[in-house]
């Protein structure tokens, strides 16, 4: 059940929780307890106090950000605007930005098919579909990022999902003699060998979920940020700051 979908439908009744002389943990603990109960096939990966007062800003294992107070009667789901000095800050965005960097960082390189830049300046994670026409036009400028200093690391996001044809097709990629020839050619449109092996794609798959990607190219950058869909070589290493 989409998330959303889920907090507009629920109408909790578990009244007063009994929050005097309870601690942060146990507070954060009940939400998530709640929650889980409340909203089937839901994970709680985090529950912490937001810095809106009042407020327990709850991190989901498909990405999505939900608030609920401390007695767990009332969500929200939606950005957290704060109105600062400078203009409008998104809170939400923020966290989910550190979330994302944390998640990369926990999982690592591990299996990625990376191409590399030779004087690397930036590197860039791309969660990436073989079949996506948006995906093969920011291959064709790999050979460009690199030249401009920034790796690129794939990440297998078959969006069609596991047991599919689009999925064995990355699979056979990743199981290669050559991943960089394969990935070349397959990206072309040509076939690809079928190859089979003990591979990550599914658990970058996930990965892909829980860091919110929704559509492909997903760009994350090393500070967590991420870019959605095809962006041009050179505004992406504008963006950067290499040029």
């Amino acid at each position: 059940m989409n998330i959303k979908h889920a907090v507009v439908a629920l109408t909790f009744s578990f009244g007063s929780l009994g929050m005097a002389n309870v601690s942060a943990g146990e507070v954060e603990d009940r939400i998530s307890e709640r929650l889980t109960q409340a909203v089937p096939g839901l994970q709680v990966m985090s529950v912490k106090e937001s810095e809106a007062k009042g407020l327990y800003e709850v991190q989901s294992n498909n990405g999505d950000t939900i608030y609920a107070t401390e007695d767990g009667q009332y969500l929200m789901t939606g950005d957290l605007l704060k109105i600062t000095e400078q203009g409008i800050a998104n809170v939400t965005e923020a966290a989910r930005t550190e979330a994302r960097r944390e998640m990369m960082a926990d999982f690592g390189d591990k299996g990625v098919i990376s191409f590399p830049a030779k004087n690397e300046k930036a590197v860039v994670s791309v969660f990436t579909d073989i079949d996506c026409p948006y995906c093969r036009k920011l291959h064709d400028e790999v050979p460009q990022l690199n030249d401009y200093g920034i790796t690129v690391n794939y990440y297998g996001f078959p969006r069609s999902g596991p047991n599919t044809a689009s999925f064995r097709k990355y699979e056979s990629v990743w199981c290669a003699d050559d991943q960089q020839v394969a990935m070349n050619a397959a990206k072309a449109g040509q076939q690809v060998a079928d190859a089979s092996c003990e591979n990550p794609v599914r658990e970058q798959f996930e990965l892909g979920g829980r860091v919110g990607v929704t559509g492909t190219p997903a760009i994350v950058l090393e500070d967590g940020n991420m870019v959605r869909g095809y962006v041009p070589a050179q505004r992406l290493a504008e963006g950067l700051g290499l040029l």
